[in-house]
């Protein structure tokens, strides 16, 4: 019996994507629910899994754009029953030695088996039921090889260099994909739609990383988790939120559309570009619930496993620039949004303190607001909300 492969639903704004890749080989004898192909949307990236197993023959080349519910491939179930049948063959591996499983590991971990040769397999699992992360292959391919005990052949010579490129051949041209279309459009759109501006503020982190450094094996003990930095921030930004309400309203048409929830979105950066999931009631969650929340979001974007649920709703916006060495950037508008905050890198720097030129470690904050909504005012007196928040903590505990 041949059942049909179909392109799933992805939600309602989405009706069509690109298959980017197969998992798989035209002709192959897939398992129940092996990821077979990568989709790419407008909005997110996903995988498409075999309902049954089978021998797949494609019926859509690798590249195409498909559209929801068309059928890009055929699975033949006589083939898996046959294969079942036939039993292992001469040399085959013993049932205490299986062999790899390309279905168990994830898009990333294929992408890096692909490009360092290092066969997955071979690596230790740190994930749930010992599967191979994408920082298992990282660190694999950290490790130093181990040292030959026996005389061992002399290594392959290093390929010659390749020739330098012909002048017509300097560049090259890539189809850009779904999702970075969609991101340009959004990002040229909120600057023509909006009337942006960006207000600044520093901040002293002493406090939140004196209390860190007090308190981290404490709390990683407790909730098997590390305290970031990015639980202040949030906690602080709801904070403002609620002193500031304007600041948690968006325009809808004509309207003004006033938020009394604190969803915030957390802008992650992964290889198809950038995505922004959404951390769910901030106000009602503790910071290790905050640490869980952003660490398991960041992890399903870097995993192509987010879903357009996970990037809706959210009502404001935190970007950490810092983490790649920015000091200093004006943060564009997610859209709807009115507005977003922008991290930096914390540097050490003299600032005058009491009559006294001392040395601390400072963080510039930008916030990038819709003018429209968001008056000059309510801008610095949110921006400086936050940094009270920050170089106070209590005041977050104390609500003042």
């Amino acid at each position: 019996m041949a059942i049909e492969v179909k392109i799933p639903p992805m939600g309602e704004s989405i009706t069509s994507g690109v298959l980017a890749k197969w998992h798989v080989k035209d002709g192959d004898v897939v398992k129940k629910d092996q990821p077979l192909f990568e989709l790419e949307t407008d909005k997110i990236t996903s995988e498409g899994t075999a309902e049954s197993a089978g021998k797949i023959t494609f019926q859509v080349a690798a590249g195409t754009e498909v559209k929801i519910g068309q059928v890009v491939a055929t699975i033949d179930e006589t083939a898996a029953i046959v294969a079942g049948a036939a039993g292992p063959g001469p040399g085959s591996p013993s049932p205490a030695t299986p062999a790899p499983k390309s279905d168990e590991v994830s898009p990333a971990v294929r992408r890096l088996a692909a490009e360092t040769g290092i066969d997955p397999a071979g690596v230790s699992g740190s994930g749930k039921a010992g599967r191979v992360t994408k920082g298992d292959m990282l660190a694999a391919t950290e490790k130093p090889a181990p040292a030959a005990t026996a005389p061992v052949p002399p290594a392959t010579p290093p390929p010659a260099p390749a020739p330098v490129a012909a002048k017509g051949d300097r560049q090259t041209r890539t189809k850009m994909t779904k999702l970075r279309q969609t991101i340009a459009t959004r990002l040229v759109s909120a600057q023509h739609e909006a009337a942006m501006l960006t207000t600044f503020n520093e901040v002293d982190m002493s406090a939140v990383m004196e209390l860190r450094k007090k308190y981290q094996d404490d709390f990683v003990k407790k909730n098997g988790v590390k305290l970031g930095f990015m639980s202040f921030f949030t906690k602080a930004v709801v904070h403002a939120l609620r002193e500031v309400p304007a600041v948690n309203a968006r325009i809808d048409g004509d309207s003004i559309v006033q938020h009394h929830y604190y969803d915030v979105s957390m802008a992650v950066s992964t290889e198809k570009g950038l995505m922004v999931p959404v951390i769910r009631n901030c106000d009602s969650l503790g910071m290790a619930d905050i640490e869980k929340a952003i660490g398991e979001a960041a992890k399903k974007a870097r995993d192509g496993k987010i879903t357009l649920a996970d990037l809706e709703g959210g009502v404001f916006t935190i970007t950490n620039g810092g983490i790649f060495g920015s000091m200093l950037s004006t943060p564009i508008l997610n859209a709807p949004q009115s507005a977003i905050l922008g991290l930096h890198a914390i540097n050490e720097r003299p600032v005058a303190l009491n009559g006294q030129v001392v040395i601390r470690p400072m963080m510039y904050l930008a916030l990038s607001y819709d003018h429209r909504i968001v008056d000059g005012k309510e801008a610095v007196t949110f921006l400086v909300k936050v940094k009270q928040a920050i170089e106070d903590p209590q005041r977050l505990v104390l609500g003042v």
